[in-house]
């Protein structure tokens, strides 16, 4: 039993650590939009690739504001903050109970 306590709570700290990233890679996205980087750039290129299918459903019900502002990435962030906050002490929680 204290192997899937010890799984429980090592996935726990994965899916902190890929929303984290993932939150990182947003943030720099945001930033590369700023300085209008070059979209043929391979590292440009991929951080649109994995951003663009969530940030485009946001978009979807949060259209972009007058001025051209776009609230999709900051959504985005609010709601990996709240999966990091639910869903990450929910895993080591379980993993302590099943002790």
């Amino acid at each position: 039993m204290f192997v899937f306590n010890n799984f429980l709570g090592a996935v726990a700290m994965v899916v902190d650590l890929i929303l984290s990233a993932y939150m990182w890679v947003i943030i720099g996205r945001a930033i590369i939009s700023w300085v209008n980087a070059d979209p043929y750039n391979p590292i440009v290129s991929f951080i649109y690739e994995i951003t663009e299918p969530p940030l485009s459903r946001i978009r979807r019900v949060v259209p972009i504001m007058g001025g051209g502002l776009d609230f999709s990435p900051m959504i985005l962030i609010v709601i990996i903050f709240f999966l990091r906050s639910f869903i990450v002490p929910t895993l080591q929680q379980l993993a302590m109970t099943l002790h």
